[in-house]
């Protein structure tokens, strides 16, 4: 399951934060912040797709995220490859370090990380 931008944007409070009540993620906003309506709305959405749940306090809700931030990218990354390069990571590779302007120095951090990554799965 996908979120919207704005969906997006909201988990990334929440999972910077850990666990948050609506007023808490109302602040992170920048300004012209949502109405809290709006909040709530987004709020409800995501936890009916099973991203967050949340503890009652009184009336009150304390959210947190169920979905790990790195699960979520990983599968965004995962989708990415899957529906734009042909399930290729080698063709998103080259996509990414060709369109991205990484740096000489960048591509050799890149290329360290690949090379780390090959060890680890000799073993």
């Amino acid at each position: 399951m996908q979120l919207s931008k704005t969906e997006e944007q909201l988990m990334q409070y929440l999972w910077k934060r850990k666990k948050a009540f609506l007023k808490d993620l109302l602040e992170d906003f920048p300004e012209p912040k949502p109405a809290t309506t709006t909040v709530a709305t987004l709020l409800k959405r995501i936890t009916d797709k099973g991203f967050i749940n949340y503890k009652l306090f009184g009336k009150s809700r304390e959210y947190y995220p169920i979905i790990k931030k790195t699960d979520y990218f990983s599968n965004h990354v995962n989708g990415l490859i899957k529906n734009f390069f042909n399930d290729s990571a080698s063709q998103f590779a080259s996509f990414f370090t060709k369109e991205t302007n990484l740096s000489t120095d960048e591509l050799e951090e890149l290329k360290k990380v690949i090379d780390s990554q090959i060890k680890k799965q000799q073993k």
